[in-house]
This record gives C-alpha cells, structure tokens and sequence, in this order.
C-alpha cells in the first residue's frame, strides 16, 4: 500500500454492529428483568416494624436507578451501532466511488 493511503476491513465493521446489535438484545432481557422482576411486595419482609417503610422505600429508590443505569447505556451502546452502522455504509459507499474512478465504469 503506498503511504498515505488506508483501508478499512468493512468485515471487522459489520462485527462490530453485529456484537453491539447482540449486547442491545440480551440488555433488553437485562433491562426486563430489572423491570419486572424486582417486585418486593408490601409484607415480604414482615410487617409491624418501624424500619418496614424504610426499606420498601430504599428498594424502590435502588430499582429506579438501575432501571434508569440501564437505559442510559442502552442508549449508549445503541448510538456507538448506530454509527458505527453509518460509518460502515460511508466506507463502502466511498470504496464504490473509488473503484468506479478508477475503472471509469
């Protein structure tokens, strides 16, 4: 390759997307059970104590933030495949005008 110039492995890009697409879905599975299965109903603990308030609260309190953790790097992996998806597509478009140049086709 003369110096200079690049290359990209569109391979190695569309690895990528895949992995990022594959980490998006088993969040979503992450993100359901946080969800759905983290319900601590009133009287599981016991009842007729003082604390009893307290802790539903803080469980609460602790599922709302990783609820709201999950989401935020859910949108973070969904941006980075995102654009890792458009960088790919301008590399292969930019790939195809090349060879059209240089072939005259």
């Amino acid at each position: 390759m003369a110096q200079g110039q690049y290359r990209v492995d569109l391979d190695e890009l569309d690895q990528v997307i895949r992995k990022l697409n594959h980490v998006l879905k088993e969040m979503g599975d992450s993100t359901s059970t946080a969800e759905n299965s983290t319900y601590l109903p009133q009287g599981s603990l016991g009842e007729g104590f003082k604390e009893a308030t307290v802790l539903y609260a803080a469980h609460d309190k602790v599922k709302a933030d990783i609820q709201k953790m999950m989401k935020m790097v859910e949108g973070l992996v969904d941006t980075f495949g995102t654009k890792s998806s458009k960088v790919r597509g301008a590399y292969q478009d930019a790939e195809a005008d090349n060879s059209i140049k240089m072939t005259g086709q």
